[in-house]
């Protein structure tokens, strides 16, 4: 299995997925024993790194029974929920198991919820029936490839009503908890698969009925996050804060992945097709107001009704308010053509909101299909020439390894090769701040009537600032000689999360410029913090932010053409040029510019010109360059 991590991109990536899973031992299975017929072998899909090979952490070799130990360690689980499991065919569903058996030996288990359906629809007896037979094809396709295999589970659950009687198939919302944490953590330490039937007992009239399977699905969240629902107990509050830090020191939910034939979440702004990355405390409003947008002309329908999964399902879950006035429903409803898929998009949206936000916040979502997620081993039919991978990539897997999605958010649109992935990653993410506001105040040159801002702004953490760029850069800044060059030039500056991540552009005069000659807009600083930099997606979520929000015309930069991070950077400009006797490699993303025009007049002229004349701010002439000079 040692070759599965040729999938990652970079070398970075498989020194991140060890150091998540060092004390992670999973066995594999004897080279010589495949599985063809499904078609999602991984033998020959991934070309092994020399470096990984040689770390001790996995073997290779005939599996044994792996001992409980009696302190076990920590265990990395993914919580995936199978919309209409009995709509996939017998091929499909053995890949889709044949992933998540190699997901438990790269360290990851996993539990299993199944969805057969809206209980509108059937009775709650035709639904527990339904669910227990697929329940039982799905552990036989697991068993399949041998051992630990899987477990059905039907009485995972417990709900509890304080007054009354409850109907046949209930709704709830903070009364549903995991009774017996054991009967999901005992297989979990052995390696086998929980496969979650959504049935609760009701412990008012003794009773097993069916449950939506969004509630089963935030009812184990709340359980492997500390957060038990269950009947209040007079305890102590020390007492109970131990028991949340035993829960999570003995769980990790890593991930909450959603199987849905209608795949990921849909995007006005890119051709319809599903969002390759959503930051939920930066995109959550803005995606709700321009899905909004769309639906202004038609308010006055019905909307549909409140799915479980959008409404208060913890003090600390936000409540959903996606279902307003009917206006998304609408609005996806003409990017799906099916009111039922959108339906089922705001469901899983809104169930993966509340799910992170109980999480922490290295825990993540993914959306994806049945089909894509048993996808493993095939090429793309498209093979016009562009930049992509040569092989369809398991999105689980390339996850897993990677904690990104299968393709960057920040690329540009016509750099994607074929069909794109019906996959959406989602992270509760982090907010960004620009400054100023491009929606309030578009960036432009300054002038009298329309000032720079300055770095002394109270909306600033000067201090802050200049730690991320030294920490990004390894280098010491000299601060008066940078705030002196650029005051007055900033056209403005991006920061994510808490100074995890900032840009700083200016606006630069060209070197041969006269009279009203048009000012250049330049990234001066690009800084990421090292602990941050090649996961969480923070370069991504400031180069998009930049390019979509604030200079939408184009940019230019330059970086030293030692830089590490310059191949980032080629993927995502539309143009480069290696600056003749000089160290400095010259980058845009405006279009039309060609590189090797001549003369004085031309745009690239000016950049060039730009690039050439910014004096550095260092204080020292060392450090380790991983940012834009």
């Amino acid at each position: 299995m040692l070759n599965v991590l040729g999938s990652t991109a970079t070398k970075r990536d498989a020194r991140s997925y060890l150091s998540r899973f060092r004390s992670e031992k999973p066995k594999s299975r004897p080279r010589n024993e495949r599985h063809d017929d499904v078609g999602v072998n991984l033998g020959n899909l991934y070309l092994p790194i020399r470096a990984v090979e040689q770390n001790p952490v996995f073997r290779q070799g005939p599996g044994e029974t792996q001992a409980v130990s009696e302190n076990p360690e920590r265990l990395h689980t993914a919580l995936i929920k199978i919309r209409k499991p009995q709509a996939i065919d017998d091929s499909t569903l053995r890949g889709v198991c044949l992933t998540l058996v190699q997901l438990v030996r790269l360290g990851m288990s996993s539990v299993l919820v199944l969805d057969c359906g809206n209980e509108e629809q059937r009775n709650g007896l035709d639904l527990r029936g339904l669910a227990r037979e697929q329940a039982d094809r799905i552990a036989a396709s697991i068993d399949h490839y041998g051992s630990p295999g899987a477990r059905c589970l039907d009485n995972a659950l417990t709900t509890s009503f304080e007054v009354g009687s409850c109907p046949s198939s209930v709704k709830v919302q903070n009364d549903t908890y995991v009774s017996n944490r054991d009967l999901l953590l005992n297989p979990l330490r052995r390696g086998i698969i929980p496969v979650v039937v959504p049935t609760t007992f009701v412990r008012n009239d003794q009773r097993l009925v069916h449950m939506p399977a969004d509630e089963a699905i935030l009812a184990l969240t709340r359980e492997f996050a500390g957060v038990r629902a269950g009947p209040a107990e007079e305890t102590d509050a020390q007492e109970l804060a131990e028991k949340i830090q035993q829960t999570q020191k003995e769980v990790s939910l890593d991930r909450i992945i959603l199987l849905d034939p209608v795949g990921g979440i849909p995007s006005t702004d890119e051709q319809c097709q599903p969002r390759v990355f959503i930051n939920l405390e930066q995109d959550y409003k803005s995606m709700r107001s321009e899905v909004l947008d769309v639906g202004d002309g038609d308010t006055q329908s019905d909307s549909p009704k409140a799915d479980p999964a959008s409404q208060d399902s913890t003090s600390k879950a936000p409540t959903s308010s996606f279902r307003e006035e009917g206006k998304y429903d609408k609005a996806i409803t003409s990017l799906t053509g099916s009111p039922a898929k959108t339906s089922h998009h705001l469901n899983n949206l809104a169930l993966l909101r509340n799910c992170l936000a109980m999480l922490p916040p290295s825990s993540s979502g993914l959306v994806t299909t049945p089909e894509n997620a048993a996808n493993a081993n095939r090429r793309p039919v498209d093979s016009s020439p562009g930049v992509g991978t040569r092989r369809q990539r398991n999105p689980l897997i390339h996850n897993l390894l990677t904690d990104k999605p299968v393709s960057s958010s920040s690329l540009p649109s016509d750099r994607a090769k074929g069909s794109p992935s019906p996959t959406t990653f989602v992270k509760r993410g982090m907010p960004v701040s620009i400054i100023p506001d491009p929606h309030m105040h578009p960036w432009t040159p300054p002038s009298q009537s329309n000032p720079s801002i300055s770095l002394s702004d109270p909306r600033i953490d000067l201090p802050r600032l200049i730690h991320l760029i030294e920490d990004s850069f390894s280098r010491r800044l000299n601060v008066q000689h940078y705030l002196s060059r650029i005051e007055g030039r900033i056209a403005g500056i991006i920061i994510a999360g808490e100074y995890e991540g900032g840009a700083l552009l200016t606006w630069e005069s060209p070197s041969h410029a006269t009279g009203q000659w048009p000012l250049v807009p330049y990234l001066d600083k690009f800084a990421v913090l090292k602990r941050s930099q090649g996961s969480g997606g923070v370069a991504d979520i400031l180069f998009k932010a930049m390019v979509k929000d604030c200079l939408p015309s184009g940019v230019c930069w330059r970086s030293r053409r030692d830089n590490p991070a310059n191949k980032w950077y080629f993927e995502r400009a539309r143009g480069t040029w290696k600056l003749p006797r000089s160290s400095w490699t010259m980058f845009w993303t405006t279009e039309g510019v060609q590189a090797g025009q001549k003369g004085g007049e031309g745009l690239l002229s000016d950049y060039e010109s730009v690039c050439r004349g910014v004096v550095p701010s260092w204080a020292d002439a060392g450090g380790i360059r991983r940012g834009v000079d």
